[in-house]
């Protein structure tokens, strides 16, 4: 594959991907805000590390890698 058909597919990539979380957030899923989450507020910063999110976003991922897999 030429480097620039795989920046293209990248780019598409990203884009199916932003827009999946457009509509997450529009569904009024809070990812990155779930319970689980953890979130430090400082005086003047704020650490988010969204562990459960996490989980969640390798399990998905795995579970469609896992039937792509079985199909191809």
């Amino acid at each position: 594959m030429s480097f620039g058909r795989l920046l293209i597919f990248a780019g598409l990539l990203l884009v199916c991907l932003g827009a999946v979380f457009l509509t997450l957030e529009r569904l009024n899923v809070p990812l990155g805000r779930l319970p689980g989450d953890f979130v430090w507020r400082g005086k003047n910063s704020t650490f988010y590390f969204p562990v459960v999110t996490c989980l969640l976003l390798s399990v998905f991922g795995s579970l469609l890698l896992w039937i792509v897999g079985r199909f191809r």
